[in-house]
């Protein structure tokens, strides 16, 4: 294979990367808290060794560096839902998980069978001490403030709130370098996190995804034409590798 569908390979692996982030976008359009990717290029160059001029020369590649996510702030949903809570500004709920803390902008919890505050796969949110949150068996009216703290209406008097907890909201030094995991959790590895600040917690409230879908729909459409116009091109280049051997072998022939 010669050096141009080296560099044409380079560039459709790193396409079908591109198409692999821009579908998974769109397949998370809807789900609250997600944050869009994109990928990151760059120029690799490679050696090769030109066996006509017996020298080395230096090829440009194509070459994916990572997916980057979109860190900006989605839209904010009204749910109503007292257990549905989301962040503004820049901060992440910790989840516990059986692999450990995970961290995650999606804000619908519910209750399980113990009182904790969990999310849909029951996994509990921790507080702010960095243990689960517990209500009281009586608990009906949950209020959540905007610094996190958790409180629980006494029926005898509806102005009176008992303190009960804190969400725990945390940021991190690095935030690029979480890695996504299973659907919104995100795995902070060697980060230690921080108590987050400047942010407020809202009650009855869900960030929306940040995807854009006519953007990610551009995107694809960008992203399929350029991978068949390469394409395009390596048949070209195959067809006149094909028709340099033939034209070669006849002569071969010939003599």
């Amino acid at each position: 294979m010669e050096s141009p569908s080296y560099i044409a390979l380079s560039r459709m692996t790193g396409l079908r990367r591109e198409m692999d982030v821009v579908t998974n976008n769109l397949a998370n359009m809807n789900t609250p808290g997600f944050q869009r990717e994109s990928m990151m290029f760059a120029e690799y160059l490679a050696d090769t060794k030109d066996m006509r001029a017996g020298i080395f020369r230096k090829i440009s590649m194509v070459q994916d560096l990572a997916s980057v996510r979109d860190l900006s702030e989605g839209p904010m949903v009204n749910t109503d839902n007292p257990l549905d809570i989301a962040i503004s500004g820049n901060g992440y709920f910790t989840i516990e998980t059986e692999d450990g803390p995970r961290y995650t902008r999606k804000g619908n919890f519910t209750l399980d069978n113990n009182g904790q505050i969990v999310t849909a796969a029951g996994d509990p949110l921790l507080g702010a001490d960095g243990a689960p949150i517990v209500l009281p068996p009586e608990a009906s009216d949950i209020v959540i403030n905007k610094d996190g703290t958790i409180a629980v209406r006494d029926p005898a008097d509806p102005m009176a709130e008992n303190p009960i907890g804190q969400v725990g909201v945390v940021q991190f030094e690095e935030e690029y370098e979480l890695k996504r995991e299973a659907g919104s959790l995100l795995n902070a590895e060697d980060q230690d996190p921080v108590e987050a600040e400047d942010v407020s917690v809202l009650q009855g409230m869900l960030e929306g995804s940040n995807v854009q879908g006519v953007v990610e729909m551009t995107r694809m459409i960008e992203t399929q034409r350029s991978y068949q116009s390469v394409k395009n091109m390596m048949d070209k280049e195959d067809e006149r590798q094909r028709q340099a051997i033939q034209i070669l072998g006849s002569f071969g022939g010939q003599a």
